[in-house]
């Protein structure tokens, strides 16, 4: 089984060098590049072609955000953005750009190469300090809006969670409590293939790009009420 190619790009070299030594320690993963901004990341993934990129998410140049959005527009790598907080609308870009997972820069170093399998193997990746930032940015209720209007359910949101089967709708549950394909098997006793083919339909159903627009849907309609993160 060939290694997992990973491309690391942040802008201070003491995080890239720190990185890439957290990597080696696992012999099925390879650093085959690095970048100190946002348009030396899209140059060297376009040419690179790797598996994933872990995205420094304010970057000189070309911020992580658009660095991501092109990258995941001419790549199949998936984006691991690392994160500060320092600005949750660059957070909450990189979702809609496309990135497929999300990682404080203070993780421990174990979870670090987990986050790296999980999203080469199309998993979705989000730390309970980002979901509850999804959460909360979902179910925010602002200023001038009365309680009795507060987190009222999107009519085509509700069509749209009309449509998915009881099966999919656990399936869907399960995602958005953060388990993976293989835990969500076990949990359902099915197949992992069977768990793949609810998701892809999910997917289709409600016109999603990936399993972490999924896990925001799911907080957004409902499915996993705010208290439960």
């Amino acid at each position: 089984m060939s290694r997992i190619r990973i491309l690391v790009c942040d802008d201070q070299p003491l995080i890239r060098s720190s990185l890439e030594l957290i990597l080696g320690t696992d012999t099925d993963l390879e650093v085959v590049g690095s970048a100190a901004d946002g348009r030396a990341a899209v140059a060297a993934a376009l040419e690179l072609q790797p598996d994933v990129v872990l995205m420094d998410i304010q970057m000189p140049v070309l911020d992580g955000v658009g660095a991501t959005a092109q990258i995941t527009a001419g790549t199949d790598a998936k984006v691991v953005v690392l994160t500060t907080f320092d600005r949750d609308d660059y957070l909450f870009a990189a979702i809609d750009a496309g990135a497929s997972g999300f990682l404080l820069k203070n993780t421990e170093p174990e979870v670090i190469i987990k986050a790296v399998h999980a999203a080469a193997g199309g998993q979705a990746l989000l730390s309970p300090e980002v979901t509850l930032r999804i959460i909360q940015r979902g179910t925010a209720v602002a200023p001038t809006e009365a309680p009795s209007t507060a987190k009222v359910p999107d009519p085509h949101d509700q069509r749209v969670l009309d449509e998915l089967t009881a099966r999919e709708r656990e399936v869907l549950v399960k995602l958005a409590g953060g388990l993976s394909n293989a835990e969500i098997a076990s949990n359902l006793f099915v197949s992992e293939a069977t768990v793949k083919t609810h998701l892809s339909n999910i997917l289709a159903k409600v016109g999603l790009r990936d399993r972490v627009q999924a896990v925001v849907f799911a907080y957004r309609v409902g499915l996993i009420p705010a208290t439960e993160a």
